[in-house]
């Protein structure tokens, strides 16, 4: 038999796999043998011993044997069929609810049979619903299972006994001489104290009775944490290996002369933060440097980071180079396109800003300033890196809230280069707070900054939880604040995921706060309005002509009204912990001290009670973020199906940060020390989607 490497053969060459089934595995990505070896079983049910009737603990998934003594049909409500099953110690009742008359007539009296299942307490004793179960009559037996058995992740039409068939025939393939690249050098192996990759997978598929089934299903067994840590060195190999490229490409060399900076200084109401001239001068540093800066900036809701940008935007245009602001929605575009405008049209600074409902003649102009460098800085939407947009000569890019971009729409703009193969410097920034394990796993190929300081006189904003039920004393509260003189929000969330039905909403509650409130100048503001009218009503709100903005969640990002000091979110049941900071954030910015009103629909689900009692309890953006993470898990907080952001096989980021860690060190002692197997273990583990990784 001639030896195959087990990534090379398909699934199709296993006994039983014809084209449908081959479609129903390639659905959750396996296509090879390789893939389904790495398909690992998420518990076990220990079939390898048959347990005493009376040793059955509650809530437990035993096997037992033993024979039918009674057996009959109850037809007073649900109809069900009741088995009692005894063997030398003990009694316990089978309750099924779905059976046909075979069956009925296979449980009959004095049948032997043994069964597998949860034990459950009912009014009558220990019993098990529909459990699985074999039977015999006068031939031997049925054989115990030497192993315990695997229960695998599956799709719709794939069923356990197809896995357990189909692994039973990877794993003969693997024992039998076909070969799966041990690719981690054995000296990695013996220092992390880790099994060889062989013995791993035959345990994981099939362990032995022994095997401590708590530690198995934690997923930290040696075995697991053998894979668990090869998948993660794989990911920072990628990342590493990409920097290192993004690191021998050329880039602008941008000095920074103060000529703009200086004055732009001297003109802001505010000084700023130490973490923000920190952060500031890191990137300075970066930008000086002949190859691309590829820096990611997070600072939570309100901590300047548009501050930042506005002087890494100046030190490019100061070199003599144009400079973009990419942002992910229109309003937030405007937005930015207003405070550039006031901040840096003083100092003679040509701004244009291009988005999709950027039609015509102003199109026309707007694609001429930029291709004939007429204008110094863009700022846009996804707009920016359509073809028709030609840069004269793009030295640095500003990415704002990157995880909402598509990866291959950040690819598009760093093409847009100065030429002659030049790429522009990037910077990326993030309102949303990313925990360590998560940077480290997914973002390696950046250098990190944190603005962890908020700018003085800003007030922490208490947060009040309240069922919707007490709507009345919310709107009392209102009207309180307003004849203070202060301003308030009144945000109406997503209602099933429709935006009709939500500006509807937000039209209603503005009709009935106007009917509760007649004394208040009320104003609404929604995604499906025309952007002047948008602009007019935010203009009036920030300059106090309006008490109260009834809003949908537009105003999530970008708003600085220092006078509005509450805020009243409606239904925020239904918003995840992001979300709700980043609204949070509208509020607290002068100094006076300010609220969020968070009002619920009961009744309240678990996970949402958690999410306000996290609201409640902190203002900490970076605590939110990692309760986010333990809630929600990393494709939420990232927003995998934009980015594209790849997902673990079988890591798990919260669960495996010491496996990150080591594989972290792992990873670049490969690439020192054993650079010719880096390809091939990126290629095992990303396969063709390292490129997704590669923006």
């Amino acid at each position: 038999m001639t030896s195959q490497d087990l990534s090379t053969i398909p699934c199709a060459q296993l006994t039983g796999v014809g084209v449908k089934l081959s479609e129903k595995l390639s659905r959750i990505g396996i296509i090879t043998l390789q893939d389904l070896l790495f398909h690992l079983p998420y518990r076990y049910q220990d079939r390898t011993r048959i347990t005493p009737i009376s040793q059955c603990q509650v809530g437990k998934y035993v096997q037992i044997e033993g024979h039918i003594i009674h057996s009959e049909v109850l037809r007073h409500g649900k109809l069900q069929l009741i088995c009692r099953m005894s063997d030398a110690t003990g009694e316990i009742n089978l309750r099924f609810f779905h059976f046909n008359a075979a069956q009925k007539a296979r449980l009959s009296q004095n049948k032997k049979i043994r069964c597998f299942g949860e034990v459950r307490l009912s009014r009558t004793g220990k019993e098990m619903v529909h459990p699985e179960y074999q039977q015999w009559g006068l031939q031997d037996d049925p054989v115990i299972e030497e192993t315990l058995r695997p229960v695998y992740p599956s799709t719709e039409g794939l069923s356990q006994q197809s896995f357990l068939k189909l692994t039973t025939q990877a794993l003969h393939f693997l024992n039998q001489g076909h070969l799966l690249t041990e690719l981690l050098p054995e000296a990695i192996l013996i220092k992390l104290k880790l099994p060889n990759l062989k013995t791993a997978l035959n345990y994981l598929h099939r362990p032995p009775p022994d095997a401590q089934l708590t530690i198995l299903e934690q997923g930290t067994h040696p075995c697991q944490e053998r894979l668990i840590v090869e998948e993660l060195i794989a990911h920072q190999l990628s990342l590493q290996r990409l920097k290192q490229s993004v690191q021998k490409e050329p880039a602008p060399v941008l000095k920074t002369t103060k000529a703009y900076i200086v004055p732009f200084l001297d003109n802001l109401p505010f000084k700023l933060t130490l973490a923000q001239h920190r952060v500031c001068q890191e990137i300075f540093q970066d930008i000086k440097k002949p190859h691309p800066m590829m820096r990611l900036v997070q600072g939570d809701v309100g901590s300047g980071k548009t501050v930042v940008a506005a002087m890494s935007l100046l030190a490019a245009i100061e070199s003599g180079y144009q400079a973009a602001l990419m942002a992910p929605t229109e309003i937030l575009a405007e937005q930015h396109y207003r405070s550039f405008q006031t901040w840096l049209a003083p100092l003679g600074i040509k701004i244009t800003w291009l988005a999709g409902k950027t039609k015509g003649k102003a199109r026309n102009v707007a694609l001429t300033q930029i291709e004939n460098h007429e204008v110094q800085l863009i700022i846009g939407t996804h707009a920016l890196f359509q073809d028709a947009v030609v840069f004269a000569n793009l030295g640095l890019a500003v990415i704002d809230e990157q995880h909402r971009f598509g990866v291959h729409q950040r690819l598009a703009l760093r093409e847009k280069g100065v030429g002659d193969n030049c790429f522009p410097h990037q910077l990326i920034m993030t309102a949303t707070p990313i925990p360590r394990t998560l940077a480290m796993a997914c973002y390696a190929d950046l250098d990190l900054s944190v603005i962890d300081e908020l700018p003085p006189g800003r007030t922490p904003v208490k947060t009040i939880v309240i069922a919707n039920e007490r709507r009345d004393e919310v709107i009392n509260r209102v009207q309180a604040v307003c004849q203070e003189g202060r301003q308030v929000y009144w945000v109406c969330t997503l209602i099933e995921d429709s935006d009709t039905l939500t500006c509807e909403a937000a039209e209603n509650t503005a009709q009935a706060l106007k009917e509760n409130l007649p004394t208040l100048n009320i104003a609404l503001v929604h995604g499906r309005m025309k952007s002047a009218e948008k602009e007019m009503i935010m203009a009036d709100f920030k300059t106090g002509k309006i008490n109260l903005l009834v809003a949908t969640t537009v105003i999530e990002v970008g708003v600085d009204v220092p006078n509005a000091s509450l805020m009243i979110i409606e239904n925020a049941e239904r918003l995840g912990l992001s979300q709700l900071h980043q609204l949070r954030g509208r509020v607290g910015r002068g100094s006076v001290e300010s609220h969020c009103v968070l009002m619920y629909q009961t009744p309240l689900s678990h996970l949402a009670k958690q999410r306000l009692a996290i609201m409640r309890e902190t203002v900490d953006g970076f605590k939110i973020a990692q309760k986010d993470l333990e809630i929600r898990g990393p494709g939420e907080i990232l927003g995998t199906r934009q980015t594209g952001v790849v997902q673990f096989k079988i890591a798990d980021v919260m669960r495996d940060t010491k496996s990150l860690e080591k594989a972290e060190q792992v990873a670049a002692e490969i690439l020192s020390h054993y650079p010719d197997i880096v390809t091939s273990l990126v290629k095992r583990w990303l396969g063709n989607s390292e490129q997704y990784i590669n923006a």
